[in-house]
C-alpha cells in the first residue's frame, strides 16, 4: 500500500516534468528553417584555367514567339489547340498556369495589363495564416475559419521553400497596455504556433517593457506593460508574381502580358472553345493591332476585381458576384520602424486591424477596408491616409511627429470579395475563394488571398481536369531551371500537382551569402548586391552582368536609377529581355518597386528608365512621350502630389522641379545657421546696439 502511495506521489511531478520538458524541447529544438538552407546549386567559381563562367540559365521565348504560338492554336490542327487558356496573370492566374504546365498540359495565360498590375501588387506584403482570423474562429467556435488559418499556415511554408529569395520570416510585435491581456494574447500566439506545427519557425515569446522598447525604440512607453512577438512570413508580392509567370513560361506555358481578351467563342453546342485577343502594345507605338482568335478546350477566368466583365462576355445576363473593397496602404521612411520587426494593432479605434511593417528599407502601414467601385488604377483617398497616420501615432512615442509629408507613397488595392452565384443566399460573401463553372464551361476562380494562391490554383486545375477530362501527363524532360544538370528538383512531375515542390526561377542558387559572391566578382555596392539577390535569387548573376561599368574604383558596376534606393540599370535591361516588361510602369512598379516605395523618386528616375527601355525596344520619340505621360498619370495612383502631375521631362532632367510648395520642402529646416554662428551674430547685434546707445 505504501509503495502505491509513493508511486501516486511521483506521478504528478513526473507529469509536470514531462510537459515542461516537452515544451522546452518544442521551443528550442533544432529546426530546418525554410529559406535558410544552403544553395541547391553552388555558386560559380574560377576554373583551372583562371576563367570565370557565369551560370547558363535557360531562356524564355521572346514575346513575339509567344504571340506566334497563340495564333498557331487556331490553325485547325488539334495538336496546336490549348488545353487551358487562363485569363488574368495576377497571383491566381499565374499560379493556375504554373500548376497546369507542370502537370503536362498545354497552357496559355494572357493579361490585359501586366503581371501583378492589379490587386496582387498592392497587398500588405505578408504571407500569413491570420492571427485575427484565429481569434474569430475561437470566440465564434467557427471550424471553417479555423481550417482557413490552418491551410494558410501550411501554404506559408511552401512560399519559403519554393521562393526563399523573395520571402522571409518576420517577427511581429503586439504591444500590450494591460496586464490581463498578457495571458490572453500569450495563449493566442501559442495556439498559432501550435497550429503551424512543423510549418513554423521560432516560437512566439513575451517581452518585458524594457525589452520591448529595446526591440522597438519608437514605441510609446505610456501604459506599456510588455509585448508579445510572433512570427509570420513577408514577401515581395509583384516580384513573386512575375517569377511564377516566368517559371510557367520555362515549363512550356505561353505567357503574354498586355494582351486583352475582347470576346469569348462558343461552338455549335453552346460550349466555350476559344477567345478573341488583341495585342495592346502596337497601339502605344501608334500602330493598329488586328484582333485574332485562339482555340482552347478550357477557359479559366482569374481576373480578380474584373471577374464579372469576363463572366458577362460568357453570359450577358449573369448576376455580378464581385463586391470590391478598397484597402489603402501608405509608405513611410524606414526610421519609423526597426529594420527587422513589424507591429500589429489588433483593435484600432473602429475595430479594424492595422499592420506597421518594415519593407524594402521603408515602412509600410495599412490597411483600410471600404466598399469601392472598380477602376483600373484606384486612387488612395485622403481620409484613409489620415486614418492610418492617426492610428499608428497612438502606438508611437509622443515625441515622434507622424507627419503627412512623411508619406512617400500611398496606394489603394481592390480586394475582390465574392458571392457564390449558386448559393441560396446569393448576397452573402464566401469566406475564402470561389471556383464556379458556368453552363457554357467558363471556370471562374476568384476571392482568396495571396497566401493561399497556390492552393486556389491547385483546386482550380483539379476542377478543370475533372470537368474537361484534360490529358495530364508526366514531363519527361523538364527544363533545367537551375542552369545546371547537376541538380534535380524535389518535384516529381508525374502529372499530379507539384507546385508545393517546384522551385521558382531564381531559387535554386540562392543563399543568404550569395550577395558576397556578387560583390567580389562584379564590384557592385553591398546594398545593391543584397537587393539583387533578394529580388532575383541566382538570376542576380545575369542582372549584374547587364549593369553598365561605372569607370570608378568602386562600385565597378551598377548605376543607380534613384540615388536613395538600390535599383540599378541592369534591372531595366533584364526586365525587358527576360521578364516581358513593355512599359516604364512595368519596370518602376512591378519589376523594381520604386513607384511603391517613393512616388517622387520614381518620377525623378523616369527619364533614365525610358531611355534604357528605348534602347532595348527601339522606341521612337513619340513612344517615349507616350510613356512619360502614361507613367506620370499612373504615379498619381501611387500618391504623387497633385502639383507634380504636370511635370515635364525637361524639368526633371534639368533639376528644375519646384519643391518649394511641397509638404516635404516645408518640413525640414533648410536655412537655419549653425548654433555657434547664430550666437556670434546675436552677440554682434547686442554690441552694435550698445554702441548706438553710447
Amino acid at each position: 500500500m505504501s509503495r502505491l502511495l509513493r508511486a501516486k506521489k511521483l506521478v504528478a511531478p513526473a507529469l509536470v516534468a514531462g510537459v515542461a520538458g516537452g515544451s522546452l524541447y518544442y521551443m528550442y529544438k533544432p529546426r530546418n528553417i525554410p529559406g535558410y538552407e544552403g544553395p541547391v546549386v553552388p555558386p560559380p567559381i574560377f576554373g583551372a584555367d583562371g576563367t570565370f563562367k557565369l551560370p547558363r540559365f535557360p531562356q524564355v521565348k521572346s514575346r513575339d514567339q509567344q504571340i506566334a504560338d497563340l495564333k498557331k492554336s487556331n490553325s485547325g490542327n488539334k495538336e496546336d489547340e490549348y488545353d487551358v487558356l487562363v485569363i488574368g496573370a495576377g497571383a491566381t492566374g499565374a499560379g493556375v498556369a504554373l500548376d497546369a504546365a507542370t502537370r503536362g498540359l498545354k497552357v496559355a495565360v494572357v493579361e490585359r495589363d501586366d503581371f501583378s498590375s492589379g490587386t496582387s501588387s498592392k497587398s500588405t506584403k505578408l504571407v500569413h495564416g491570420g492571427v485575427r482570423y484565429l481569434e474569430k474562429a475561437v470566440w465564434n467556435l467557427d471550424y471553417a475559419q479555423y481550417e482557413l488559418v490552418k491551410e494558410a499556415l501550411k501554404e506559408r511554408k511552401y512560399f519559403l521553400k519554393t521562393a526563399p529569395h523573395l520571402s522571409s520570416w518576420l517577427p511581429i510585435m503586439l504591444p500590450l497596455d494591460q496586464w490581463w491581456k498578457v495571458p490572453y494574447y500569450w495563449a493566442g500566439t501559442k495556439f498559432y504556433d501550435f497550429l503551424a506545427g512543423s510549418e513554423g519557425i521560432e516560437s512566439s515569446y513575451f517581452l518585458t517593457k524594457s525589452k520591448a522598447i529595446d526591440a522597438f525604440p519608437m514605441l510609446k512607453q505610456t501604459d506599456l506593460v510588455g509585448a508579445l512577438v510572433y512570427y509570420d512570413g513577408a514577401h515581395n508580392d509583384s516580384r513573386m508574381n512575375v517569377s511564377i509567370g516566368m517559371t510557367a513560361a520555362l515549363y512550356g506555358a505561353t505567357v503574354v502580358n498586355h494582351m486583352e481578351v475582347t470576346g469569348l467563342q462558343k461552338g455549335e453546342n453552346g460550349k466555350l472553345c476559344g477567345a478573341t485577343l488583341k495585342d495592346l502594345v502596337p497601339e502605344r507605338d501608334g500602330n493598329e493591332a488586328t484582333p485574332f482568335n485562339i482555340k482552347a478546350k478550357c477557359i479559366i477566368n482569374c481576373t480578380g476585381p474584373f471577374t464579372d466583365s469576363i463572366r458577362k462576355m460568357d453570359d450577358q445576363d449573369c448576376k455580378e458576384i464581385v463586391a470590391p473593397a478598397s484597402g489603402v496602404h501608405v509608405i513611410l521612411p524606414g526610421y519609423y520602424s526597426p529594420g527587422k520587426m513589424g507591429l500589429i494593432d489588433p483593435s484600432t479605434s473602429d475595430g479594424r486591424v492595422i499592420f506597421f511593417l518594415p519593407w524594402q528599407g521603408n515602412t509600410i502601414a495599412g490597411t483600410t477596408d471600404e466598399p469601392a467601385t472598380i477602376t483600373k488604377n484606384p486612387l488612395p483617398d485622403e481620409k484613409s491616409i489620415q486614418w492610418i497616420l492617426n492610428e499608428i501615432s497612438h502606438y508611437l512615442s509622443p515625441d515622434i511627429n507622424v507627419r503627412r509629408g512623411d508619406v512617400l507613397a500611398a496606394w489603394s488595392g481592390l480586394r475582390p470579395l465574392v458571392r457564390d452565384p449558386k448559393a441560396k443566399n446569393t448576397e452573402s460573401l464566401v469566406r475564402n475563394h470561389l471556383i464556379d463553372i458556368s453552363p457554357s464551361g467558363l471556370i471562374t476562380c476568384a476571392g482568396g488571398k495571396w497566401t493561399t494562391y497556390r492552393q486556389m490554383a491547385e483546386e482550380c486545375v483539379d476542377a478543370a481536369v475533372k470537368e474537361f477530362n484534360l490529358p495530364v501527363k508526366p514531363i519527361a524532360n523538364p527544363p533545367l531551371v537551375s542552369g545546371t544538370e547537376n541538380v534535380e528538383d524535389d518535384a516529381v512531375l508525374d502529372g499530379s500537382c507539384q507546385t508545393h515542390r517546384v522551385r521558382l526561377i531564381g531559387a535554386h542558387g540562392f543563399s543568404r551569402t550569395l550577395f558576397i559572391h556578387l560583390i567580389q566578382h562584379f564590384g557592385v555596392e553591398t546594398e545593391v548586391a543584397k537587393h539583387l539577390t533578394e529580388s532575383y535569387g541566382d538570376r542576380a548573376w545575369t542582372v549584374a552582368s547587364l549593369c553598365k561599368a561605372t569607370n570608378k574604383r568602386f562600385p565597378a558596376k551598377g548605376e543607380r536609377i534613384a540615388e536613395l534606393y538600390p535599383f540599378v540599370d541592369g534591372e531595366i535591361r533584364y526586365a525587358v529581355r527576360h521578364e516581358y516588361a513593355q512599359t516604364a510602369v512595368d519596370v518602376l512598379a512591378r519589376r523594381t518597386r520604386l513607384a511603391f516605395l517613393n512616388a517622387q523618386a520614381a518620377l525623378e528616375a523616369l527619364p533614365k528608365v525610358i531611355d534604357i527601355m528605348a534602347d532595348e525596344l527601339k522606341w521612337d520619340a513619340k513612344r517615349k512621350e507616350v510613356e512619360w505621360k502614361d507613367t506620370v498619370a499612373f504615379l498619381e495612383s501611387m500618391g504623387l502630389p497633385q502639383p507634380m502631375l504636370t511635370t515635364t521631362r525637361q524639368q526633371v532632367e534639368k533639376g528644375k522641379l519646384d519643391w518649394s510648395n511641397s509638404l516635404e520642402w516645408k518640413m525640414y529646416s533648410r536655412h537655419d545657421k549653425p548654433v555657434d554662428e547664430r550666437e556670434r551674430n546675436e552677440q554682434a547685434a547686442i554690441a552694435e546696439r550698445a554702441g548706438t546707445h553710447r
